[in-house]
């Protein structure tokens, strides 16, 4: 293999918040298994030195939760002391983790800064809007822990992004979202639209995204974005990069927006391997890296079965001029194979915001053929 993606679990879905949307948390309630535990070393090791010797290029090893730093610094310690000691020549490692901030200290921070983690920090925009739906168990909001969680990440000089769920509410409030993130002092920001529970009609809870609300919500960052590019002031929306990365000719990043499913291991607690974040569920298990390794787990039928699936689109796909762009949108978000939720939304956001994206990407095409003629 060339390149190996692991999204790894070390403390399933155990968290210290108690988020009103939490995907995971509804994810594992349809599982017969919902906690699988705390990852151990031995799980741990066999799961760098079977990414370490299968990848020929690059490895990826991207921590998440529920809260992965429950598992502990000595956890994440240990697995930099496995990295070096399964290291090969030539083989690119990149390692990362998403988290709530709340457990950050001196000590977390500095590990990150030593080890070079790329740290995700969730933040929903604004202190209100944070704390509304980001509570601890005794119902107190997260903002100011996260806040300071992000000035120690700043103080250690830690690549950090944040992340922004989009709640109905947070659509409502857009470029005010955009423009308090952008005041943390952090120059890559990622929006991921939020999820209704499975099984049940979107739309229905205090927390839900609309189409209508989703796709305004894009063009009121656009604006405020785009006008900042303007002026020189580059900030990076991962969804707007994917898309002018598109219409340059590059690859997007997120494979919502490349169309294909698959791309990654989704490693649970005990081992337990799926195909995607979104779809950690019994019907989707491929197996346990505990006695399978990489090519057996990827040949597994449900594996093969989701590929199949997602790597399409929906009917209503067919003939759109917008397809290369949004490639028929996460599959999570598919009405069954008709349509994707969102599509409305996407539709809309391109109409609107596809000439200054082409402008962008225009310039972007003239500055890569000026350094190839170089």
């Amino acid at each position: 293999m060339q390149t190996v993606s692991m999204l790894i679990k070390p403390a399933t879905g155990r968290c210290n918040l108690r988020c009103s949307y939490c995907f995971y948390e509804d994810v594992a309630g349809h599982r017969a298994e919902r906690d699988m535990g705390l990852m151990s070393e031995a799980t741990l090791e066999r799961l760098v030195r079977t990414a370490m010797t299968s990848a020929e290029r690059r490895v990826s090893f991207a921590f998440q939760g529920g809260e992965p730093m429950l598992r502990g610094l000595p956890f994440f310690e240990r697995f930099v002391q496995l990295e070096r000691q399964y290291q090969k020549p030539g083989l690119a490692v990149e390692h990362s983790i998403q988290t709530n901030g709340t457990l950050i200290d001196e000590a977390w921070a500095g590990f990150f800064a030593k080890e070079h983690f790329l740290v995700g920090l969730s933040i929903d925009g604004t202190k209100d809007l944070h704390d509304a739906n980001r509570l601890d168990p005794a119902g107190r909001g997260s903002w100011n822990r996260a806040v300071r969680a992000l000035a120690l990440l700043q103080k250690h000089r830690v690549e950090t992004n944040l992340l922004c769920v989009v709640t109905g509410a947070v659509a409502r409030r857009g470029q005010a979202v955009y423009q308090s993130l952008k005041k943390l002092g952090v120059g890559y920001l990622q929006f991921i639209p939020c999820l209704d529970p499975l099984g049940e009609e979107r739309g229905q809870r205090p927390f839900s995204l609309t189409p209508a609300r989703y796709g305004q919500f894009l063009k009121d960052v656009f604006e405020v974005w785009y006008r900042d590019w303007e002026q020189g002031q580059y900030v990076s929306v991962r969804l707007f990069d994917d898309y002018v990365h598109l219409l340059t000719g590059q690859p997007a990043g997120a494979c919502a927006t490349r169309g294909d499913c698959g791309q990654y291991y989704v490693v649970e607690g005990d081992g337990s391997v799926y195909p995607c974040d979104f779809f950690v569920l019994d019907e989707w298990r491929m197996g346990n890296l505990n006695g399978q390794d990489l090519e057996e787990l990827a040949a597994a039928p449900a594996a093969q079965r989701f590929c199949e699936l997602g790597c399409g689109h929906p009917a209503a796909c067919g003939g759109c001029r917008w397809l290369p762009l949004c490639g028929g949108g996460c599959r999570r978000d598919w009405v069954g194979e008709e349509r994707n939720y969102y599509c409305e939304a996407l539709r809309g956001f391109f109409e609107y915001a596809y000439p200054r994206m082409e402008h962008i990407a225009g310039m972007e095409r003239r500055a890569m053929a000026d350094r190839f003629e170089r």
